[in-house]
């Protein structure tokens, strides 16, 4: 069907046009803000005069990051923390989905009540933390990736993904004899990328941003990942005296610089992720979308 351009619809055209031209700067500019004092000097961010371009261009701010063994350590940890803990996810999601997508399986309807219960209501903090204590958790690095190891939200989209799968393919890989777990392994997981795609994407970043986990439950500053080590620079001015001793002027005068300079290199990483998944990313958000 032709849709006729009236003078009504191009004003709509322009107003949404620019609607979202102001809605992606107002997003865009407060990132353009932190990059431009991360590569200014401290002066200039004391008078003010940074605002989304630098001024007096340094990489004084950079060079305290790169040498700060803290910052690395935590850079470690995070890293560490997103790809296993995204791993140990994607494993415990497809497997715990796969079973509850097939209508064959007795009890899957009391399952999904369960799964969707949790979705609903979340435990309170303290008896969180009393069973993570009894688990041995606190104070190690699991504690950050197991009690999140199912999330009920990337369950139920992974679950309407191998919903979608022909239920006739699953049936003649079992009279050929397939097993349930070859079955999801060799036909299902590689017909499932968009969706493993997406909540790889949604398991990465929760783990790469998550600090009040390791807040709540870590007391071990040597595992401590890097949003919660710039939490701390930012929120508590903790900022360590790095090896070399000229940064101890530019940390006591202005520590902003070298906070926006942090955000950075805990930012661009995960950034980086996003178009190596992209083509799948897209895919994978339309699931549930279209009935046929």
């Amino acid at each position: 069907m032709e849709i006729r351009n009236s003078f009504s619809r191009n004003v709509f055209n322009v107003c949404n046009v620019t609607l979202l031209t102001v809605l992606s700067l107002s997003m865009l500019l407060p990132f353009l803000h932190v990059i431009a004092k991360s590569f200014s000097s401290s002066n200039a961010i004391i008078k003010g005069d940074v605002i989304f371009w630098p001024v007096d261009i340094t990489l004084n701010n950079y060079s305290y990051v790169f040498s700060d063994v803290s910052i690395w350590k935590a850079f470690g940890v995070s890293v560490f923390i997103t790809t296993i803990g995204t791993l140990i996810n994607l494993i415990a999601t497809a497997t715990f989905a796969y079973p509850l997508s097939r209508p064959e399986y007795m009890g899957r309807k009391y399952m999904l009540m369960m799964v969707l219960f949790t979705m609903i209501f979340s435990a309170p903090l303290i008896p969180t933390y009393l069973v993570i204590k009894s688990l041995h958790l606190v104070d190690t690095i699991w504690v950050m990736i197991v009690p999140g190891l199912i999330s009920a939200f990337n369950f139920f989209v992974m679950r309407s993904f191998f919903a979608d799968i022909p239920g006739a393919l699953i049936d003649s890989a079992r009279i050929d004899g397939c097993s349930e777990g070859g079955i999801l392994v060799k036909i299902v997981l590689p017909l499932s990328k968009p969706a493993i795609a997406t909540m790889a994407i949604f398991y990465g970043v929760s783990h790469w941003n998550s600090y009040q986990t390791a807040l709540y439950y870590l007391n071990d500053r040597t595992l401590y990942p890097l949003q919660l080590k710039l939490r701390q620079m930012i929120v508590n001015q903790e900022l360590s005296n790095a090896a070399n001793s000229s940064f101890s002027d530019m940390i006591v005068q202005s520590p902003e610089g070298i906070q926006m300079a942090t955000v950075i290199v805990a930012t661009v990483p995960i950034l980086l992720i996003y178009p190596l998944l992209q083509r799948h990313f897209t895919k994978g958000m339309m699931i549930g979308s279209l009935k046929e």
